[in-house]
């Protein structure tokens, strides 16, 4: 059974930083993508990055380029999104998700599993 644990969320002001973690167990092949998506109050859930386990490749929504890094250890089975630059507007659930297809995409559809999200406020 997968399972996926967001952790790391928190307060921070406006232009700070954070780093959530996302711990992954369970059968999840040798090729997989783990993605970051967040959903503030009141609006739908967005992508925001994702990564290949197979080579590390990354993606990022425009939103975040330049501000977040996705990354993973690979003998922890975890992957980390650094935060930096934070905006009030980045207020939101974190959720992270596992893709077997390994899509290395940021659609929902596509994902086999999501963790219970964790919550992150940029507010001075």
């Amino acid at each position: 059974q997968l399972q996926l644990v967001e952790s790391g969320g928190g307060l921070v002001q406006p232009g700070g930083s954070l780093t959530l973690s996302c711990a992954a167990s369970g059968d999840t092949g040798d090729y997989y993508t783990i993605g970051w998506f967040r959903q503030a109050p009141g609006k739908e859930r967005e992508g925001v990055s994702c990564i290949s386990s197979m080579d590390g490749n990354t993606y990022y929504a425009d939103s975040v380029k330049g501000r977040f890094t996705i990354s993973r250890d690979t003998a922890k089975n975890t992957v980390y999104l650094q935060m930096n630059s934070l905006k009030p507007e980045g207020t939101a659930v974190y959720y992270c998700a596992v893709d077997l297809g390994d899509s290395l995409e940021l659609v929902e559809i596509e994902y086999d599993a999501w963790g219970q999200g964790t919550q992150v406020i940029v507010s001075s």
